[in-house]
């Protein structure tokens, strides 16, 4: 993925030109849940680099379990291109995470917690965002390499362009239940997601955030078979008393008719 990315920021030697890029974690409530990577260029891009979706690659993307929805037109005359891979535990997450993220991109340190009590599911996230060596982060270093650094930078720069103009990265996070600790994300709300956006001067956003959902209520079905439980525990007692007593009148009925003069 970050090798694919590297063929779209090269596309960024041409002034003008952008690339929106963001990453998002959806995690549900039995730890279950997907990431989204969403990259999109404008038409700029498209019409300096009008190969630029047969170029692309995604081979190594696909063969570690991500689902490709193919380079398509934007409404705009841009590209898309969007990867998701789902996951089964917050552990796996947290691998796929530190997997795309590669060695010097912006996530760092970044891990997806989960705990369960009888009283509530707790999430969190660790981790922040930072961006070290400018749009380099975002590329493949083997590319860079192979293509002599970033001959996009010195376009950049003689345009008086900043980094954030030409390229912006995404961090959203959607957790279960009611965000206690938001971090330096946008406001949340229960079930809400967070979303960051990475600095590219090199200072550092905080990703820490816990959400607590409560266990609640057992579901209605359940709730319904313990009622039904309950009457049928309650008619057995009324029924048990009412056959000792049954018994016990028939032993005394029999006890009088055997007695003499009877």
């Amino acid at each position: 993925m970050r090798r694919a990315f590297a063929l779209l920021l090269v596309a960024l030697a041409l002034t003008a030109c952008k690339v929106d890029t963001t990453v998002h974690v959806q995690v549900n409530a039995d730890g279950t849940g997907s990431i989204t990577l969403t990259a999109v260029a404008d038409a700029e891009v498209v019409a300096q680099a009008p190969g630029l979706a047969e170029d692309l690659r995604f081979d190594d993307a696909i063969a570690a379990g991500w689902a490709l929805t193919a380079p398509a037109a934007t409404d705009t005359g841009g590209l898309q291109v969007v990867l998701t891979h789902e996951f089964a535990t917050v552990e796996e997450a947290t691998a796929l995470l530190q997997s795309m993220n590669g060695p010097g991109g912006p996530l760092h340190d970044i891990a997806l917690t989960r705990a369960v009590t009888d009283d509530d599911i707790t999430t969190g996230l660790a981790g922040t965002l930072r961006v070290d060596g400018g749009i380099d982060a975002f590329a493949d270093p083997d590319v860079l390499a192979a293509i002599g650094g970033s001959p996009y930078a010195d376009d950049i720069a003689a345009t008086n362009l900043r980094p954030t103009d030409v390229v912006t990265f995404t961090f959203s996070l959607e957790l279960p239940g009611e965000a206690m600790t938001p971090a330096g994300g946008t406001p949340a709300t229960a079930d809400a997601a967070l979303a960051w956006s990475v600095p590219l001067d090199g200072t550092s956003a905080d990703l820490a955030t816990t959400t607590v959902l409560a266990q609640g209520q057992p579901s209605s079905v359940w709730g319904t078979v313990a009622r039904i439980a309950l009457v049928a525990l309650v008619a057995w007692c009324v029924a048990a008393v009412a056959f000792i007593a049954f018994v016990a009148r028939a032993r005394t009925q029999r006890a009088r008719r055997r007695q003499p003069g009877r």
